[in-house]
């Protein structure tokens, strides 16, 4: 009786430890994931241990037969045989094929496919300088960077038309988690890619799920309960056109024997707010998401199609038409949705590009666009040999369509991460470089004239406007033996320009100056300013 009662007391810790564990480790109650085999073995082992302890050192005696440890071990040695056999037989070796069609390409036209874009519409900020801008942004407000950070997703999007990141706030550390938790995160940062302008956005309701939540509003932990059997992607941080806060995830299954190619199948949308949610099939999920596919697991599903289009042997011996990804990615906006962009190379060559990539990251259609290129960091590289005496670095590029041909926009930062100049390299031509104090100088050097958008000489007097604002940035370039300011004012997203002559005062104005005066419109976006008071 004595050692039917310690046995069932011992089968009670064990059930209490396996509760307490799967707490923590969220792991979807499913074959198709190997967390779960770990976590089954890991389970079985552990009282497989405890009974053997048990008889041991209670029962004083060990017998490996007819008995509850056992069998425990028994079990699980043979769920550690059948998963490595399933691991072993959902390998490429086996499905070179299937794996190759994992994802499907189609040819594009760069030209039709990817919009010339204005100068006031390309991005110049990256995630690193996002970082930084939401940074400077909480320090300026008090009573927010006592009690929070910025987490550090700054996912890219498109919000009413316009590529931003955001990133929510996060608790400082758990003494702040509890002296807030019950009232949420207030706020949201959101980061203008083009203009540089930071906001920190107060929902109507704050956000009460979040990846810094503790407990059961943690955002992988509430959705776990009510989806335990589901393998979770990446959990994207997104806002709809109304600036309502979601968590976007995807639902991934294998579709290789037991676990080889991962794909998506389903989208998981949580309001942050509320957190009402929804599981939707991959058509339903509405426009304005930008992001259900994850980068790393299609950037994957592009290595094994060039690897195993020819078949397994191939990607080993001979490599006939084998092809790779190019080391790193980045985002482009397009048509209101968020884009992959990588180069295709050949895995014997690493100075170029065979052609590029784009990948809708909301479905997943690929296109191909076959345009030999100059290899990415063959760009960079470029790049940072124009302006070598300075000892700037060059971000990863972004692709532009610049009168119908591939261009590498980079910026070029100081050893402060500081942006300082700007650059354009010829994809096809990586010799040909040209770098500019501003963007404006750096296209104009680049095409010849001032910009994407062709400036206009009215015949007839410019109609000229109030301007009033708090400058949020300024910037001056020589330009022909003249100085120019570019100036960003709050809560505009147009630049305003204004030549030395117009007043004496310009060169001392810094960010944060009240300036007044009277501009025209010089072109879309820009504007210039005729004087000020």
């Amino acid at each position: 009786m004595r050692n039917s009662k310690g046995k069932l007391i011992l089968a009670a810790i064990w059930i209490a430890f396996t509760l307490i564990s799967y707490y923590f480790a969220l792991v979807p109650i499913n074959l198709q994931s190997p967390g779960f085999w770990v976590f089954l073995i890991y389970i079985l082992g552990v009282g497989a241990g405890l009974f053997l302890l048990h008889q041991v050192f209670v029962e004083k005696r060990l017998t490996l037969t007819k008995h509850i440890g056992s069998y425990l071990v028994m079990a699980t040695l043979l769920v550690t045989i059948v998963g490595g056999i399933m691991l072993l037989y959902s390998l490429p070796i086996f499905h070179a094929k299937a794996y190759a069609n994992l994802i499907v390409k189609q040819e594009g036209d760069f030209a039709k496919d990817v919009a010339e874009l204005p100068i006031n519409q390309i991005p110049t900020v990256d995630r690193d300088t996002a970082l930084r801008l939401g940074d400077r942004k909480m320090g300026e407000i008090v009573e927010l960077v006592s009690q929070f950070n910025v987490a550090p997703d700054y996912t890219q999007i498109n919000y009413q038309g316009k590529p931003v990141r955001v990133s929510p706030l996060e608790y400082a550390d758990f003494f702040k988690w509890l002296s807030n938790t019950k009232e949420g995160l207030p706020s949201y940062i959101r980061v203008d890619m083009v203009t540089g302008n930071v906001d920190l956005v107060t929902p109507e309701q704050s956000i009460k799920y979040s990846e810094s939540e503790l407990f059961f509003e943690n955002v992988r932990r509430y959705l776990r309960m009510h989806y335990p059997m589901d393998i979770f992607g990446d959990f994207s941080f997104e806002v709809d056109e109304q600036g309502v806060p979601y968590w976007i995830v995807s639902v991934r299954h294998n579709t290789i024997g037991l676990f080889g190619g991962t794909d998506i199948k389903e989208a998981i949308m949580l309001n942050a707010t509320t957190g009402e949610h929804q599981k939707l099939k991959l058509e339903e999920v509405p426009e304005w998401v930008d992001r259900v596919y994850d980068a790393d697991l299609v950037v994957g599903q592009v290595n094994y199609n060039g690897r195993y289009q020819n078949g397994f042997i191939n990607s080993i011996f001979g490599q006939k038409g084998v092809l790779a990804t190019t080391e790193g990615y980045n985002y482009l906006a397009l048509h209101d949705d968020v884009y992959l962009y990588t180069g295709i190379t050949s895995v014997v060559r690493d100075e170029s590009n065979i052609g590029f990539i784009l990948i809708n990251m909301r479905t997943k259609e690929t296109t191909f666009y076959s345009i030999p290129s100059a290899e990415e960091y063959s760009a960079m590289g470029s790049a940072q040999g124009a302006v070598q005496e300075k000892g700037y670095i060059s971000t990863f590029p972004l692709l532009l369509n610049i009168e119908g041909d591939p261009v590498y926009f980079m910026s070029l930062k100081d050893a402060a991460g500081l942006i300082k100049m700007y650059a354009l390299v010829d994809a096809q031509n990586y010799q040909k470089v040209v770098v500019g104090n501003t963007l404006e100088e750096a296209v104009r050097g680049f095409t010849g004239r001032s910009g994407t958008v062709t400036e206009t000489t009215p015949e007839e007097p410019k109609e000229e406007f109030d301007i009033q604002g708090k400058i949020t940035d300024i910037q001056n370039v020589v330009m022909d033996g003249n100085t120019y300011f570019y100036i960003l004012l709050d809560g505009q997203g147009d630049i305003f320009v204004a030549s030395i002559k117009v007043s004496e005062k310009l060169p001392f104005l810094k960010i944060g100056d009240e300036i007044q005066g009277r501009y025209v419109e010089k072109y879309k976006g820009v504007h210039e300013i005729m004087r000020l008071q």
